[in-house]
């Protein structure tokens, strides 16, 4: 078991946040990848978006199920597995 804590999701964004975050996301075909530390253990996941303000929207495969959560940088929960090459477009879904 690690000494290292969950990486605990962050809440939704709301109206009083102020502005609506923009979403950037990168082309399917190369994707960072994070390892998120779940259930006592490091999870590698795809980061599908990042958010502004340093949110990730990553894609964490359970056992049985594919949920999408969003997860606040940096916390000790989190590290990086993999930078993609290609830049971050605005364009959702056109790669």
């Amino acid at each position: 078991m690690s000494s290292i804590p969950d990486a605990q999701p962050a809440r939704p964004w709301r109206t009083e946040d102020g502005p609506e975050p923009e979403v950037w996301t990168w082309p399917r075909t190369d994707r960072s990848a994070l390892e998120v530390m779940a259930g006592g253990r490091w999870r590698h996941v795809q980061v599908l978006a990042r958010r502004t303000g340093t949110t990730a929207l990553i894609d964490l495969h359970g056992d049985t199920t594919i949920r999408i959560l969003a997860y606040q940088w940096p916390q000790p929960g989190l590290r990086v597995a993999r930078r993609g090459n290609s830049q971050p477009s605005r364009s959702v879904g056109k790669d």
